[in-house]
């Protein structure tokens, strides 16, 4: 790897032990070179979790998920500004889900005439759909969710000034489609320190133009936490960076559960659903956008720059 758009191109499945293996040994060699060092901390149902430099000393956080998730024949829709939206849809996929489950068991029952053969069925079926949808084949096809969130942290961590490096520490997470179970080994095992730093996560950024930050309640709590946010945001272009801190904001990923945690993700936008992100979980998720990688690595370098070298503490 001699640059992070080539996990791209050379890691584009990191679903298998072997596949993560050597994406594992790629992101390692990339940036020993850069003098970050490198740890892989093991966690629950066998996840390990990649970490660039101190955890315990770092001020910041700057994660994203690496592991590949399944491939689905429906999108993962995510309106994470309109809860109607959201919740009819999250509504529509476990009523599918059910009459799937339900179909087979009462297929059974009909064929065989045994109650005990429909229980078998329908506990069985519902075991086979829930692993389909968490541990089912890889989607090939994963250039926003979330080989983006990678490649703009290894995009980050590589342009980072050295003397600012102490300052941060990159994590890449793993099984977060299983269910955020790399970020929920890594909270326990340093859960004295996550309290005092600020994480921002970097899921599903390549694909749109608008790019939201979505902060922890701690942080719209304290207007002054959301202005140092909002101070470093890009003036409005073709792209925009922008601080979501008012009405409905819910984004499911690793940063739930961090107190200073800050949700990062591209979407786009229509006239009846508002922002949304799409295609995700699918085929047709193929598209990330470097112009995205660089806004957000502009970002973040520029609000750790100014934070720290002028002295004004997160």
């Amino acid at each position: 790897m001699d640059k992070p758009m080539d996990v791209l191109r050379d890691f584009p499945v990191r679903k298998g032990k072997t596949q993560k293996e050597r994406f594992r040994a790629a992101v390692r060699s990339y940036t020993e070179k850069m003098g970050y060092s490198y740890q892989e901390e093991p966690g629950s149902f066998g996840s390990r979790n990649l970490v660039l430099g101190d955890p315990e000393q770092a001020e910041i956080l700057i994660t994203a998920h690496y592991d590949t998730c399944a491939h689905l024949p429906f999108p993962n829709l995510i309106t994470p500004c309109n809860p109607v939206l959201f919740v009819l849809y999250q509504l529509l996929v476990a009523v599918l889900m059910c009459a799937v489950i339900l179909g087979a068991a009462v297929l059974a029952l009909y064929l065989t005439d045994s109650f005990v053969v429909y229980l078998l069925c329908l506990y069985g079926a519902l075991f086979l759909v829930v692993w389909f949808m968490l541990c089912g084949p890889a989607n090939r096809h994963n250039a926003n969710d979330n080989t983006s969130g990678v490649v703009a942290v290894l995009e980050t961590a590589a342009s980072l000034p050295p003397d600012l490096r102490d300052k941060v520490c990159f994590v890449l997470f793993d099984l977060e489609e299983a269910g955020l179970v790399g970020s929920s080994s890594y909270r326990k095992r340093h859960r004295k320190t996550i309290g005092r730093q600020w994480m921002f996560n970097l899921d599903c950024v390549g694909d749109g133009d608008e790019i939201l930050l979505f902060p922890s309640r701690a942080i719209r709590q304290n207007g002054a936490f959301v202005e140092r946010l909002r101070a470093c945001c890009p003036p409005a272009g073709e792209k925009t960076l922008t601080v979501r801190d008012r009405g409905f904001a819910f984004y499911p990923s690793d940063q739930a559960g961090f107190p200073l945690g800050v949700g990062v993700a591209a979407l786009r936008r229509s006239s009846w659903a508002g922002l949304y992100l799409s295609r995700i979980h699918t085929n047709r998720d193929t598209v990330l956008e470097e112009a995205n990688v660089r806004l957000l690595r502009d970002y973040l370098i520029k609000m750790i720059e100014t934070y720290y070298r002028k002295g004004c503490e997160l």
